[in-house]
């Protein structure tokens, strides 16, 4: 985490330049554009760790900047923006981000929470597939599918859903309790135990559509658990 690269996209300079300023104090290396547009060149070209986003921008919106990023690969994305809404955090996180902040903020709490999203993301040091029955996770390459006769399917997941996933692959067979997975896996701003529930019902159906029913199943009064049903 020690000098990772911050992309701060803000079209409010003293905005930026006062997150610029804490992330360097606290040791972060920084670049800065002041639209969607120069922000996903920076992107593109600079490979940044972490990006710093502004919802209402110049030209392209966050929304389709965090889009395209999505598209481009699995980079963690902080949402810096005033719209307070619940329709617009959960449009934010259903696009990807990966946490999601409501100006005024405190600039201490946002390179808190970038720490956090980092150890998140940079801590999955797996570089081997994990098999579970007809399941295979990739963690490095965020990707999870289902072995089937003619073939395999491909799971479109969530970043969340894939989170959970790879989450309790690591350790199949273990039950994990919801304050866990809500710890390990959920943005801050969503970390509600109920909303684990609500990611692992999706995630349920989406390995029943693929052929892999009954792999992931819930324990009464406790959590849940990942294992293969014929192992």
């Amino acid at each position: 985490m020690d000098n990772a690269l911050v992309l701060i996209i803000e079209d409010e300079s003293e905005i930026a330049e006062i997150l610029e300023t804490y992330f360097v104090r606290e040791g972060f290396r920084t670049i800065m554009a002041g639209d969607g547009t120069i922000g996903l060149a920076h992107h593109h070209r600079l490979k940044p760790d972490l990006i710093i986003l502004d919802v209402k921008l110049p030209g392209q919106d966050g929304y389709e900047v965090l889009a395209a990023v999505r598209r481009r690969g699995d980079t963690p994305v902080i949402m810096v923006t005033a719209l307070a809404e619940d329709l617009d955090k959960l449009q934010a996180l259903r696009i990807g981000a990966d946490d999601y902040v409501v100006k005024p903020f405190n600039p201490l709490e946002v390179v808190a929470r970038a720490r956090a999203v980092l150890r998140r993301t940079m801590g999955r040091s797996s570089r081997q597939l994990i098999r579970i029955g007809p399941l295979t996770v990739d963690p490095d390459a965020y990707v999870a599918s289902v072995d089937q006769p003619g073939g395999r399917s491909i799971l479109e997941l969530t970043r969340t859903e894939f989170r959970l996933l790879a989450y309790m692959a690591v350790s199949a067979n273990r039950v994990f309790e919801r304050s866990e997975l809500v710890d390990a896996c959920l943005p801050e701003g969503e970390a509600l135990e109920r909303t684990v529930d609500s990611h692992v019902s999706n995630l349920r159906r989406k390995l029943a559509a693929a052929g892999a029913d009954g792999l992931l199943s819930g324990v009464r009064g406790v959590g849940y658990r990942l294992a293969d049903r014929d192992g």
